[in-house]
């Protein structure tokens, strides 16, 4: 089974060999990203990360059904 969480494009370069990465938001907490596998992926936009790699963009609408649905589990966990 493969985990993958919504997180928010906040800014995107190259490194020198030509990879694309990304800091990307998960809810406050801001992490480094590989984009490479979503060359289409832009500032602004929502991706679905796994292990550190975006595999694939969402529009927001699904992105915030995936955190409401995440809070609801926090929630009912405690």
């Amino acid at each position: 089974m493969c985990l993958g969480i919504p997180g928010e494009v906040l800014s995107m370069e190259e490194d020198a060999q030509g990879l694309r990465k990304g800091r990307v938001s998960f809810g406050g907490v801001v992490r480094e990203v590989s984009l490479d596998l979503v060359p289409e992926a832009r500032v602004g936009d929502y991706v679905v990360v796994h292990v550190g790699f975006a595999i694939s963009v969402i529009d927001a609408e699904e992105a915030q059904s995936v955190f409401q649905l995440l809070q609801e589990l926090e929630e009912a966990a405690l």
